[in-house]
């Protein structure tokens, strides 16, 4: 039997409480399928209470363990160095009161966002000048204009955000959406940096 093995751990994994963490949902593994097959079931971490919302499993941890199965497997480490287990607990069902608050501060807050924005940059005059521009008449209230003017400020919004309610536009992320990925990609690596539990006992040892 070929004791070569290649493994790459997978970046972020979720799971349930009291579930048990196997070396399969963690890590994509190739090699003689005999083997493969019995490694994919070495247990690696079992989730507890105290893990709370996330565990980060090391490839060390993940190396010790297949070398106590068999010393004589020569494994080789591919991609990132650890996994982000993320604990999924029961969501809380969200109060119909409480959404509809958020909903109005917040329609209520862009709201006013727009109208501030408007009010500084003088809209107002700016649409009265450019109707005086075309036509050669004053008209304090430019209808015309700021009718399709503000269905076209509705209409950019979505098709800068790419979404209308749950239905994406096309395949091309929107802003919001890299800049959400951006955030997890920083949280995920001071997550990895800060509860990876390998650094923190090599730390702890290097002090004594």
């Amino acid at each position: 039997m070929d004791k070569t093995v290649y493994i790459r751990l997978r970046h972020r994994i979720q799971v349930h409480p009291n579930d048990v963490i196997t070396i399969e949902k963690i890590a994509l593994i190739v090699g003689d399928k005999e083997l493969t097959d019995k490694l994919k079931k070495i247990v690696i971490h079992k989730v507890q209470l105290r893990d709370k919302n996330m565990v980060v499993i090391d490839i060390m941890h993940v190396l010790k363990e297949i070398r106590k199965f068999d010393r004589q497997i020569d494994i080789q480490a591919l991609g990132t160095n650890q996994t982000i287990v993320e604990i999924v607990y029961k969501k809380k069902k969200l109060s119909p009161l409480l959404f509809c608050i958020v909903w109005l501060l917040l329609f209520i807050g862009a709201g006013l966002a727009i109208m501030n924005f408007h009010e500084d940059v003088s809209m107002q005059a700016v649409h009265q000048r450019i109707y005086k521009i075309v036509t050669g008449r004053e008209n304090d209230q430019p209808l015309i204009l700021q009718i399709p003017y503000s269905l076209g400020l509705g209409l950019g919004m979505i098709l800068f955000f790419n979404h209308l309610f749950k239905k994406r536009i096309n395949e091309e992320p929107s802003p919001l959406e890299v800049e959400i990925f951006n955030y997890q990609l920083d949280l995920d690596q001071y997550v990895a940096m800060n509860e990876n539990k390998e650094n923190i006992n090599t730390n702890d040892h290097d002090n004594k």
